[in-house]
């Protein structure tokens, strides 16, 4: 396996994180969700105009990952206010880390994770928490299997549907 690069994504990458974002969103939850409330997400949480909001803001950052310059996976972590429950300084929120299908398994989630615990380090957080969907196994065992613990719910709008996130935690 070649080496997994992580790299900061800037603002001129915007049409490749739109493509990898909505790539992994619909590999992740179309088999679960109707094709109305998953476009309906695609459209709004995923447009141009909103990503572009969302890396320019301050107080978040996105990360690409990479195999020989292919966008394989992404993160967005969030900061004070960008946060989207807590907006405690001594926390940071990964909102999003998602990985292509075909390399699901091979350590990319594991580098995005890193890179997140690598940052909280850096700004001094205290803990590191993420919203994940109660019906995804796969990744809920993951964070388990990194020391995460569940800590609370929040709802989750897809579309019309209202879904539940477990909050999980990793103290720092």
């Amino acid at each position: 396996m070649n080496t997994i690069e992580i790299s900061l994504t800037k603002p001129s990458e915007i049409i490749d994180l739109q493509k990898i974002s909505k790539e992994t969103f619909v590999e992740a939850f179309s088999n679960e969700n109707s094709e109305e409330n998953m476009q309906k997400y695609l459209e709004e949480n995923l447009s141009i105009q909103q990503l572009t909001n969302e890396l320019l803001n301050s107080e978040s950052s996105f990360y690409f990952a990479r195999i020989n310059e292919k966008i394989i996976g992404y993160l967005k972590i969030n900061f004070g206010k960008a946060q989207t429950d807590f907006k405690e300084d001594d926390s940071i929120e990964i909102e999003r880390v998602y990985v292509s299908e075909e390399f699901q398994g091979k350590n990319v989630g594991q580098n995005l994770l890193n890179k997140a615990i690598e940052i909280c380090g850096e700004k001094n957080a205290q803990f590191l928490w993420l919203g994940v969907w109660e019906k995804n196994y796969k990744a809920i065992r993951f964070y388990q299997k990194n020391g995460f613990l569940e800590f609370g719910k929040h709802p989750f709008i897809l579309g019309d549907d209202i879904q539940i996130d477990i909050l999980m935690k990793l103290q720092l």
